[in-house]
């Protein structure tokens, strides 16, 4: 089976505006998320961008992209404009991957592509145990509850995912990248946003809502994304460190 890697990006982020082309060790957050997922090895990788300089900057880093539309309501709406721009007529698997996550674990995404393949799912993200209770409660953080206990061979079914819960039970932190079947993204995208999505604020309710089975892997550890200019310098410290 044949994967795409589409990773969409804006610029006009409300929380830390530019962050796309904010720099860690001289290298554009976005070149860094492109350089993870061509490491992935999985298939090609191209950036989706809203604003033609994010376009150049990961050109000029030696990584492809396309310019898509400053409407969409969602990043999923997003990498649908760029697949069908691409005219790509064997692709199997679309892999959709966050923009403002350059700490990415490369085998986590090697995993999700495999459990994909080897379960013929419709499609599928990750999730990491939850350490600290405090985050039940917090917001910023998505959590997904599965229908089974995740371990590393699971590929649970996800029954519900939600900003704060008080459950314990089969609860983790959800991590936002998404794995659909050519077929799966282009039915999402032709359905409604749900009342249940914009309530939430969060687009993967609209997949649940109408029936199509969203199945979790267990990742080895949660990326620090980039939402705020306290995670951009907290990450560069820990990235330029590493160097």
């Amino acid at each position: 089976m044949k994967t795409l890697t589409i990773i969409p990006s804006r610029l006009s982020a409300t929380r830390l505006p530019g962050k796309p082309l904010l720099k860690i060790n001289n290298l554009s957050i976005i070149s860094h998320v492109f350089r993870r997922a061509q490491e992935a090895n999985i298939g090609d990788v191209i950036v989706a961008a809203e604003d033609q300089e994010i376009v150049d900057d990961v050109i000029k880093n030696g990584g492809s992209a396309i310019l898509t539309g400053k409407n969409h309501k969602t990043g999923t709406d997003r990498i649908y404009e760029a697949f069908k721009k691409l005219e790509l007529k064997d692709v199997d698997l679309i892999m959709n991957l966050q923009g403002d996550e350059p700490a990415i674990n490369i085998e986590d995404i090697i995993n999700l592509n495999k459990k994909m393949v080897s379960n013929q799912s419709k499609m599928g993200t990750l999730a990491a145990k939850i350490t600290d209770f405090k985050d039940l409660d917090n917001e910023n953080i998505v959590k997904v509850v599965t229908k089974k206990n995740l371990n590393k061979d699971h590929f649970s079914k996800a029954n519900n995912f939600l900003r704060r819960s008080l459950e314990v039970e089969n609860i983790y932190h959800h991590i936002g990248i998404y794995c659909y079947s050519t077929e799966t993204l282009k039915k999402f995208v032709e359905l409604n946003q749900s009342k249940n999505e914009i309530e939430n604020r969060l687009e993967q309710l609209r997949a649940l809502d109408n029936n199509i089975e969203i199945n979790v892997a267990l990742s080895n550890s949660s990326p620090i994304g980039v939402d705020t200019d306290e995670d951009y310098l907290a990450l560069k410290k820990i990235m330029e460190y590493k160097v």
